[in-house]
């Protein structure tokens, strides 16, 4: 609430989103309607991290709660726009503005809202009067840290396995198993994640597959962990009948807008991970969980800028070499696309979806090279017309 006659605002330039070793730039604006005697105005930037929760247990017949509480500091710079030497500056009517500068760490935590914690930054300006209360005014900013994922770690294919059996009332149905892979780790919001999964259902019932983005926010306070987990986005596979196998040809799985991952910071983490899980009637669900890393700096259409072309594809092309000797057959059409939502999720996207440049390599959407290539093209016909069929006459 501003008292008649001041006002205090705290204005940043540049824009409200700023990142780690950049400038601050904004200023302090003091409007006054009459003569004002000031000691001194100072202004300080702040932020960090702040965990809280509670637990509850009983003793006895009471209830104890126990409160879990850390806070990590990021960011503390403080700077005098009029110095207290002891001595009141008198500032006349109308409007007075002192411009202010901080330089931010080369290291901070990305801003975030949770349910049990926040990383937080803002700017705080304190205006001290003689005889008078401070006069405060408060300004918050974003911080977004870069995560650049062009780097050998986070380009790196990720593969798992499971498998379990299935059963009921003690008896065995069968076993259901799922090998999935992707091809690289980092990841930037609005990019697709095309899956390559094959699903085999021995059981005596049908299954359904599935495929979810998890984040996990983790909170930590004298030694205690505390964890959300959400789902980002998630996609449905069609029923897979007894005895039969799915295979997903890179099945899209887009990101939506996300914040970005946060894994520097002591007491709070923010991860993602790509889980592939399978319902299975009768019995727990089958989970297969790949890392995933989220990050702000999209992938570069031909690698890192400052590399040769030959180290920009040592990473990438790796996943040649998993290409079987004896290839097997291509498989029939409806067994991969088996609806017209099927088949437009397995689409790449188009040119117009991507905007004028690729955010990723020329290579980002081929398909696996599992099977056998089409028959070469011959200029002989393999079935010349038999010589007692008469030719037709072009005049008649």
């Amino acid at each position: 609430m501003q008292l008649p006659g001041l006002s205090l605002v705290v204005k940043l330039e540049d824009g409200p989103a700023h990142g780690s070793g950049e400038l601050l730039h904004g200023r302090v604006q003091l409007e006054l309607r009459g003569a004002l005697r000031v000691q001194a105005l100072e202004v300080s930037a702040h932020g960090g991290a702040t965990v809280h929760w509670l637990e509850s247990c009983s003793i006895g017949l009471n209830v104890v709660y126990r409160d879990y509480s850390a806070y990590q500091t990021f960011l503390s710079r403080h700077c005098q726009l009029i110095p207290d030497n002891g001595e009141s500056t008198v500032l006349q009517a109308g409007r007075h503005e002192f411009p202010f500068t901080f330089q931010l760490p080369e290291t901070l935590v990305t801003s975030f809202e949770g349910k049990h914690g926040s990383v937080r930054y803002w700017v705080k300006a304190k205006l001290h009067r003689p005889w008078a209360t401070v006069k405060k005014a408060k300004r918050e900013f974003t911080v977004i840290e870069p995560i650049d994922i062009n780097t050998p770690a986070l380009l790196a294919p990720q593969a798992g396995a499971k498998e379990k059996l299935a059963r009921a009332w003690y008896c065995n149905r069968g076993q259901v198993s799922v090998t999935a892979k992707i091809d690289r780790k980092g990841y930037t919001p609005g990019e697709v994640i095309p899956i390559f999964a094959e699903i085999d259902n021995c059981t005596s019932r049908a299954v359904v597959p599935k495929a979810a983005i998890i984040q996990t926010q983790t909170f930590i306070a004298r030694g205690s962990k505390k964890q959300k987990r959400s789902v980002v986005t998630s996609i449905t596979g069609d029923s897979i009948p007894a005895g039969k196998r799915e295979v997903w040809h890179g099945r899209a799985l887009k990101i939506p807008p996300v914040g970005p991952s946060i894994l520097q910071c002591r007491i709070l983490q923010v991860e993602y991970s790509l889980k592939v899980c399978v319902d299975i009637p009768g019995t727990s669900k089958l989970l297969l969980e790949l890392p995933l890393v989220i990050g702000t700096i999209p992938l570069h259409p031909f690698g890192s800028r400052t590399s040769s072309v030959s180290s920009q594809y040592s990473v990438n092309l790796d996943w040649l070499n998993t290409i079987p000797e004896q290839p097997e057959a291509p498989p029939e059409y409806s067994a991969v696309v088996s609806s017209p939502e099927a088949e437009q999720s397995l689409a790449p996207p188009c040119r117009s979806e991507l905007g004028d440049i690729l955010e990723g390599p020329f290579f980002a959407y081929i398909q696996e090279f599992r099977f056998r290539p089409p028959p070469l093209y011959s200029e002989v016909d393999p079935n010349p017309p038999s010589d007692s069929i008469r030719p037709r006459c072009m005049t008649c």
